[in-house]
């Protein structure tokens, strides 16, 4: 007969141990306690033990009533880490906004500067560098952003075979001493995502997983198409329906239960302090659950470590998109840029300017109703900061839909998307331009919109 003891994880057993013989001995603790145990075929799960003082031939001891809390542990880990969550998204929603337009600025001259700089120049590989210290700047600032959005924007069909691909040539795990294994299904289902965010995803879990293997080790993709029926999807916390199931595992030291319960909150780290913003994990949950997904953890000291992504997905194949060539685009239109930011102002319009469009400028929602009613005849497009203080960005579109219902009109924001924006863009916004945007992304985005009949 297996041993009581050997029905629990390893980790648990000294407090079960402990309990037990406090409550022989008598002492008045609570009847009702959680703590893990292993199936038979050796997989953790979630039990509530509920234990009775008895007497057994004569001696003190215990009955012990277990139930299986599996699936109510994990919706209540759910729930404890969205609120978490939520109570950082307005502060980082605002340090974001903010740094993306300071970004913007150092963008804007760049970009204005390189213009004018030849090739061979001097100083051309600063500007580039400096274009390189922006997309690091902005890519940080893209993980702040996931957190003050329930989803993130730009959504792309992808293939997450291709996109492990392109991360771990990025990554190069073979030259850190960690030897990489493919498992892939073929004729992977499509997926939506938002394919800058979860390359973030996919190298934060492979840095992780470097960090827990210093000696080396072995790094594992897996991808499988999966349909989720009503339980399973309800004890995963997301819809039913059909899903691309990834797992991430490494051969590293593990991590503790303690360390588990708290390895997606924003800002924890187990690393040194300089070492790493905590935002990673954080990050990869905010992502992925933005999806509409979910990422779940497993892990036991010394065993290593497996993560586990789940994204909806439509069951389509990917039709393979034709690259959009990097150039710079010119027109003559007019143009209305509305942004109650000073330093925007200047510098969007002058590259604008720049590409050979009239600009006309206006830093509020009512000044920029004003001038469309008296020159929308000579305006082709408005662009439209979204954070305006003086009138959101539904009324002001609405008011410029009344004065002529043709108006285009392209958001613009050192936010990311999100459900409110989405719900604007649905009344007809032609489009959507992240801060912050060099000069090829300004003038391609530009003739997209323009150039729609």
């Amino acid at each position: 007969m297996k041993p009581f003891a050997d029905l629990f994880h390893p980790e648990e057993r000294d407090l079960m141990g402990d309990r037990q013989e406090r409550r022989a001995k008598g002492e008045n603790l609570t009847s009702a306690y959680s703590l893990r145990a292993r199936n038979n075929a050796g997989h953790s799960l979630w039990v509530q033990i509920n234990d009775i003082t008895v007497q057994w031939d004569g001696k003190p001891a215990t009955l012990n009533i277990i139930r299986d809390v599996t699936k109510q542990k994990r919706m209540e880990e759910q729930l404890l880490q969205s609120q978490k969550m939520e109570a950082i998204r307005n502060l980082a929603g605002g340090i974001a906004y903010d740094f993306n337009n300071l970004l913007m600025g150092i963008q804007g001259n760049t970009s204005l500067l390189q213009l004018d700089t030849e090739a061979g120049h001097i100083h051309s590989g600063k500007l580039k560098s400096i274009e390189k210290y922006v997309k690091s700047g902005a890519e940080l600032t893209e993980q702040l952003s996931s957190f003050a959005s329930d989803a993130p924007f730009d959504l792309t069909p992808t293939d997450m075979n291709d996109l492990i691909n392109k991360c771990l040539e990025m990554f190069g795990p073979e030259k850190k001493g960690l030897t990489p294994h493919k498992e892939y299904q073929q004729n992977l289902w499509s997926v939506d995502v938002a394919q800058r965010q979860m390359e973030h995803v996919l190298l934060n879990l492979c840095i992780n997983a470097w960090q827990a293997m210093p000696d080396g080790g072995n790094l594992i993709f897996k991808t499988e198409n999966i349909a989720l029926v009503e339980e399973e999807a309800r004890i995963l916390g997301v819809d039913p329906g059909k899903y691309v199931k990834l797992v991430i595992s490494d051969t590293g030291s593990g991590i503790d239960e303690m360390t588990r319960k708290r390895i997606f909150e924003p800002f924890f780290s187990t690393r040194e302090m300089g070492r790493g913003t905590g935002l990673g994990l954080a990050f990869a949950y905010g992502t992925i659950r933005g999806h509409g997904g979910i990422i779940h953890v497993e892990s036991e000291k010394e065993k290593g470590t497996s993560f586990s992504i789940f994204l909806p997905s439509n069951g389509q194949f990917l039709e393979k998109q034709k690259q959009s060539v990097q150039k710079i685009l010119r027109g003559k239109e007019t143009v209305l840029l509305v942004d109650d930011e000073d330093m925007i102002i200047d510098v969007a319009s002058q590259m604008m300017e720049r590409l050979g469009y009239e600009v006309i400028t206006s830093r509020s929602g009512k000044e920029a109703i004003d001038l469309y009613r008296k020159s929308n005849d000579k305006i082709d497009l408005v662009i439209l900061d979204m954070g305006l203080s003086d009138m959101s960005g539904d009324e002001t579109v609405h008011r410029l839909k009344e004065i002529n219902a043709n108006a285009k009109v392209l958001f613009s924001s050192g936010y990311s998307i999100d459900e409110q924006s989405r719900s604007t863009l649905a009344l007809g916004i032609e489009g959507f331009l992240q801060k912050p945007f060099n000069l090829v992304q300004l003038s391609q985005k530009l003739r997209e919109v323009l150039d729609q009949s």
